[in-house]
């Protein structure tokens, strides 16, 4: 069984920020340790219950588009050597296999969220008025219809406890100016229309994803954070899509879904999680990693 890492102790290093899962360290003034530990939120809340492994899954996942998104945009990993950053064994213990080194960068206020398909957030809005973020859909389309094309739909960036929100590209333009918020839409629909392609060969619809860009000390636009992780995106096997429902996911929408059917007001904190959820959403991390990667 998978040991599992709640909340990092590395005494040897300056703790910058810990997040809705990942715990970042100073290294210098140009690099940071991120861990990605096994907490997982949903609705903006932190579990108090983790989820053996699913930071050395999420890891991994986001190592792979990294790779495999290198000639679309640079992103922030370095070099990784563990054991002369940590060569304490108990503090490398917490970080083997769901470690990186990044450049130190300065992050765009926004979350760049692409939607091929209508579910989410997406739907609710639709449903009101027929549009995503000020983008005016088609009359007549159904909960998790694919969309005619994919689309750009930018979203504040909350602080821990906060609830992220929806806004237009107008919006974007005021914060990073005309040309840097043409740049981030670009890049992500380039970036998402790449990875649909490729899990669509391996039975996954993503159906939406988020990704988050910083700046380098050239201005430079960098790719940053997670990268198409079940905890940042949609995930749903090809097989059993239908439109009209909420798919079967590999991704956290198993536990949001399970969530709706608590008492719960969907304010810290959150309830503790029974065994089987855990294990299920595991599964579902572990399947991703299986296919994508195969």
């Amino acid at each position: 069984m998978l040991n599992s890492v709640f909340e990092t102790q590395i005494a040897s290093l300056p703790l910058l920020h810990r997040g809705k899962v990942r715990d970042i360290y100073e290294i210098d003034a140009q690099r940071m340790l991120i861990i990605t530990t096994d907490r997982i939120s949903a609705f903006d809340v932190i579990m108090p219950t983790p989820v053996a492994g699913k930071g050395v899954l999420l890891t991994q996942i986001s190592n792979f588009w990294f790779q495999r998104s290198a000639d679309l945009i640079p992103n922030q990993l370095l070099e990784l050597d563990l054991e002369s950053l940590l060569p304490d064994p108990a503090e490398r213990a917490q970080a083997e296999g769901r470690a990186i080194i990044v450049k130190r960068l300065r992050a765009l206020p926004i979350e760049a969220i692409v939607r091929g398909y209508l579910i989410g957030s997406g739907w609710k809005d639709y449903q009101r008025n027929g549009a995503v973020c000020g983008l005016k859909l088609p009359e007549g389309l159904q909960l998790s219809d694919q969309l005619p094309e994919s689309i750009y739909t930018p979203s504040t960036k909350a602080a821990v406890g906060g609830h992220d929100q929806n806004v237009d590209f107008a919006h974007t333009v005021a914060l990073l100016g005309a040309e840097r918020a043409a740049e981030v839409r670009e890049v992500s629909l380039k970036l998402y229309r790449m990875a649909a392609t490729y899990a669509a060969e391996r039975g996954i619809i993503i159906a939406d994803t988020k990704f988050e860009f910083g700046l380098d000390d050239e201005d430079n636009l960098v790719l940053i954070d997670e990268v198409l992780t079940p905890d940042s995106s949609r995930f749903w096997p090809a097989n059993q899509y239908q439109v009209g429902i909420s798919p079967p996911s590999f991704d956290k929408q198993f536990l949001r879904d399970y969530l709706e059917g608590l008492d719960w007001n969907k304010e810290a904190p959150g309830p503790e999680l029974p065994t089987e959820v855990v294990q299920q959403t595991t599964e579902k991390y572990a399947e991703v990693v299986r296919r994508l990667m195969a």
